[in-house]
């Protein structure tokens, strides 16, 4: 793809402004009306011998780095329990704008509370990779899934906007952790 000199100098300031190659690919087509993949914005800053700029830095990759998912590793390594954490709603730090459970603040909940995790022996649904029942310490039950990326996510709750208590979530992530442990997952 050959671009106009116009077009050439458009890219290059938008490369120096720090625009990724979303932005690059979204301000060609609104622009110049070019319709480009992803690769190919990424092919095209390449042969424009032009550097992106980096959002964040990356974390160090040195031998005695910490293993990903550890408390030491970088800000931008994530294992299974991070994730759910955030997916969950947990790895912010409360403020007093959060809404407090009805039974007062999150501190009296104990953090190992009755939460009860079933796997199903088959699981049925398509892009999952298991599957099962939740019942959280307040009787409110659900189903769960793990995705195909090890993502997991609560579906079919019993009570409509339920959102489990910090306690309660914590509890059914080590639940889940070993329950699919068990099953070798």
């Amino acid at each position: 793809m050959t671009l106009s000199p116009e077009q050439t100098q458009a890219v290059a300031s938008w490369v120096a402004a720090g625009d990724n190659l979303s932005a690059i690919q979204k301000k060609l087509f609104e622009q110049f009306k070019l319709s480009l993949t992803y690769m190919d914005v990424r092919f095209l800053v390449d042969d424009l011998n032009l550097s992106l700029k980096d959002a964040a830095p990356k974390a160090s990759t040195d031998i005695g780095s910490a293993p990903q998912g550890s408390p030491d590793a970088g800000p931008g390594k994530k294992g299974f329990f991070e994730k759910a954490k955030e997916k969950l709603g947990l790895s912010k730090e409360p403020s007093e704008d959060d809404d407090l459970p009805p039974d007062g603040p999150a501190d009296d909940i104990p953090a190992g509370g009755a939460v009860s995790v079933m796997v199903d022996k088959v699981t049925l649904i398509p892009n999952a990779m298991a599957s099962g029942t939740v019942t959280f310490s307040d009787g409110v039950k659900g189903k769960w899934i793990v995705d195909n990326y090890g993502r997991p996510g609560l579906t079919e709750i019993s009570q409509p906007g339920y959102r489990p208590t910090p306690g309660d979530a914590q509890s059914f992530m080590q639940e889940l952790n070993v329950a699919l442990q068990k099953r070798g997952l």
